[in-house]
């Protein structure tokens, strides 16, 4: 794919020119397509879907889109759907487990900027799929799932301390990694670096803050 072609990032993290803090300028990266993946999934994933479906007669409210890429399976879940889903995902399809939750975020993805994804695993069936909630910047809300999989305790609060999503419903949001009175969400791409600049021979080395940008 030309580097041309709407749909490409140059340079890691979506910088422009110099930015790119690998210092290597020619990376590219093809945007993930956001429609839906067509039938057959592959794998155990039509199944997965399809015992979801009839477990869940909301499922086609619910689900905004069912994405198979990498040979990974994302559910991308209202939000305001999203206990219902982990319920009937762990009650009825036995995903026993979350993993994990990451947090991303996506600036240009107009009112869906914060993304959380949550990992999800099924001992008994040996699967593995992800759910994935999207909420705009302006109202980073979720709905905690701590009372679904009580292992999502600490993973919410370092999404939360990371990147500033909301989990509402959360015994104790509060920060894990970052002092209680930090400024801001070290891992959004709107984070300020900050730094000093380093002179070595004559030559300056500008601050992270003037090395790096974001699209």
């Amino acid at each position: 794919m030309s580097k041309d072609q709407p749909g490409d990032n140059q340079g890691m993290f979506g910088a422009a020119g110099t930015g790119d803090t690998s210092g290597y300028g020619g990376l590219v990266r093809a945007t993930a397509s956001a429609g839906s993946s067509q039938r057959p999934f592959g794998g155990y994933f039509d199944q997965v879907a399809d015992d979801l479906e009839r477990a869940y007669p909301d499922f086609a409210d619910a689900i905004e889109r069912v994405v198979v890429d990498r040979g990974e399976l994302t559910l991308h879940i209202k939000r305001e759907r999203l206990i219902e889903v982990a319920l009937i995902l762990r009650d009825k399809l036995k995903f026993e487990m979350s993993m994990g939750v990451s947090g991303v975020h996506y600036p240009e993805d107009t009112n869906r900027e914060l993304h959380a994804v949550y990992h999800l695993l099924s001992v008994t069936n040996n699967q593995r799929i992800r759910l994935e909630v999207s909420v705009p910047d302006v109202d980073p809300h979720i709905p905690s799932l701590v009372e679904v999989w009580a292992g999502s305790n600490w993973n919410e609060r370092e999404t939360y301390d990371m990147f500033g999503i909301i989990f509402d419903g959360h015994p104790g949001l509060t920060r894990i990694l970052m002092p209680d009175d930090w400024q801001g969400h070290p891992q959004r791409k709107d984070y300020a670096l900050g730094g000093i600049g380093v002179e070595y021979k004559g030559a300056v080395t500008p601050p992270p803050s003037d090395r790096r940008s974001y699209k």
